[in-house]
């Protein structure tokens, strides 16, 4: 019995000290950076949401440090929603060559009610972190801009002045910022190569795989030009399987994250997902945690976005090539 009781403080230990590593150590593996902010969003601070208030700003406060270590621009957009303060956080890296025109690369860090939200979002914000410190050390033509939106999820989804992504696409179009593209990084770490395990709506039941082992890229009609373009990147650039779809934001599932927010504002944009509920059984579940997600597969994914990125931030080769 004392030997179990020595193992499990020991286990605790070493879980805490991973939990405090510096995210930006060269040290650690992109695996490990993935998982250890995972862990830290799921574990450490819990479900985050408007009904768990306190775990909502512990998860602000966390990612905003972390985002301030990569020695970019780091500011603060708060609003209220029934009384309390929410937060968006924004790391922004200016352009040398062009500053004015602006790439977002976004995901949300709360979670819905009654689940730790390890793939929705923990592994969308996981990902959002490791890019923000790989350009620590780049230079682009464009700026980019790496947000952490707060309220993505229900109640609030979808919801003037209390969707976080909303707030800020509204105050970005009052600023005339000139946003080319944004970038929705939206449940993404969850594959399997069973057959028959992935699912969409019906318009388009019949014109995808029905494997659930790719990444997919996802934008409305009017968002096709830089849709496509940042699917032929990635493709060129990475051997994880993608699919592409250019669609009507009618259709369920094509809207579903903080890309939509966007076009509310006549911006172009798309959401990087593993499809969510059309695939992933533990969606909105308590079961959605650590275990589920494949890290290997999602540290592939960032190193194919990177390249994304820097090709979309590249003047020569922007949007409208």
């Amino acid at each position: 019995m004392r030997n179990l009781a020595t193992a499990i403080l020991l286990s605790i230990a070493i879980y805490q000290m991973a939990s405090a590593q510096d995210l930006q150590d060269k040290s650690i593996s992109t695996q490990q950076q993935l998982k250890l902010s995972v862990s830290v969003l799921t574990k450490d601070i819990g479900e985050r949401n408007l009904t768990n208030y306190d775990s909502l700003n512990k998860a602000a406060k966390w990612i905003d440090r972390q985002l301030k270590k990569t020695g970019f621009h780091v500011s603060c957009q708060t609003f209220q929603v029934h009384g309390l303060d929410c937060h968006n956080i924004i790391a922004e890296k200016k352009g040398t060559t062009q500053p004015k025109k602006i790439i977002v690369i976004g995901a949300h860090y709360d979670s819905a009610e009654n689940t730790p939200g390890a793939n929705d979002n923990g592994s969308g914000v996981a990902s959002l972190l490791v890019l923000a410190n790989r350009f620590r050390n780049v230079q682009s033509d464009l700026t980019i801009r790496f947000v952490a939106f707060t309220n993505e999820e229900p109640p609030y989804f979808q919801r003037e002045d209390q969707m976080g992504s909303w707030v800020y696409a509204r105050a970005c179009r009052k600023n005339s910022d000139d946003i080319v593209g944004v970038i929705s990084l939206e449940t993404m770490g969850y594959f399997t190569d069973e057959k028959n395990s992935q699912n969409y709506p019906a318009p388009i039941r019949d014109q995808y795989p029905t494997t659930g082992n790719f990444i997919g890229f996802v934008g409305d009609t009017k968002s096709r030009p830089f849709t496509r373009r940042c699917y032929q990147v990635f493709k060129d650039n990475s051997k994880v399987p993608i699919e592409v779809a250019s669609l009507p934001g009618s259709i369920p599932g094509v809207g579903w994250s903080d890309h939509w927010s966007f076009w509310q504002e006549g911006y172009a944009g798309l959401m990087v997902t593993d499809t969510a509920p059309f695939r992933y059984p533990h969606y909105h579940r308590k079961s959605d945690t650590v275990d589920k997600l494949d890290f290997a597969k999602l540290a592939a994914i960032v190193d194919g976005l990177e390249i994304v990125i820097k090709t979309m931030a590249t003047a020569k080769k922007g949007p409208s090539q």
